[in-house]
């Protein structure tokens, strides 16, 4: 149940912070200052990835790198932004997801641990009145070896009819 909806939510956001991200990339290019920034982020990135890739098909690392032109950095650095903040956004979503998730844990592990404890207490209390029945049975045991069975059967007895009479 909770699966279907958190999917649901994660591709709701992500929908909602697509137009976001997209203003963020048109927004990017008419800011001098904030399109030189991002204009040195993407020339940064595209050394490195460049690099890398030179390195995984082993070709040589120490040649120079052509920089991109104003207009396709501007656009790369937009993508950029505009993807990290998509991203960004989905994974506050999946922490706080995991956090609340973990919350709820939390709570039902207490909840055992209650329930546990009220057992344990619960079998404590069985055994003292256990306890007490067998220490009952012994005494009564003992009684009943000292006087016989017929003597108790027979006080009780005895006792009844003394109530009657006094009543009567």
């Amino acid at each position: 149940m909770i699966l279907p909806v958190f999917k649901l939510g994660t591709l709701a956001l992500k929908s909602f912070c697509k137009p976001i991200g997209n203003r963020i990339k048109k927004e990017a290019g008419y800011h001098p200052r904030f399109r030189n920034f991002i204009i040195s982020i993407a020339q940064a990135n595209h050394r490195l990835s460049t690099k890398l890739q030179r390195r995984i098909y082993g070709h040589a690392t120490d040649v120079a790198i052509r920089p991109l032109n104003e207009d396709k950095a501007v656009q790369a650095a937009a993508d950029l932004l505009g993807e990290l903040f998509v991203f960004s956004v989905a994974g506050a979503a999946v922490i706080f997801e995991v956090q609340r998730n973990s919350r709820s844990e939390a709570r039902k592990e207490e909840v055992r641990r209650k329930e546990l404890e009220a057992l344990k207490q619960r079998d404590d209390e069985l055994s003292r009145e256990l306890e007490f029945l067998k220490n009952r049975i012994d005494e009564l045991e003992r009684h009943s070896k000292t006087r016989g069975i017929s003597s108790i059967f027979s006080i009780s007895h005895a006792e009844s009819t003394k109530d009657k009479v006094k009543a009567g």
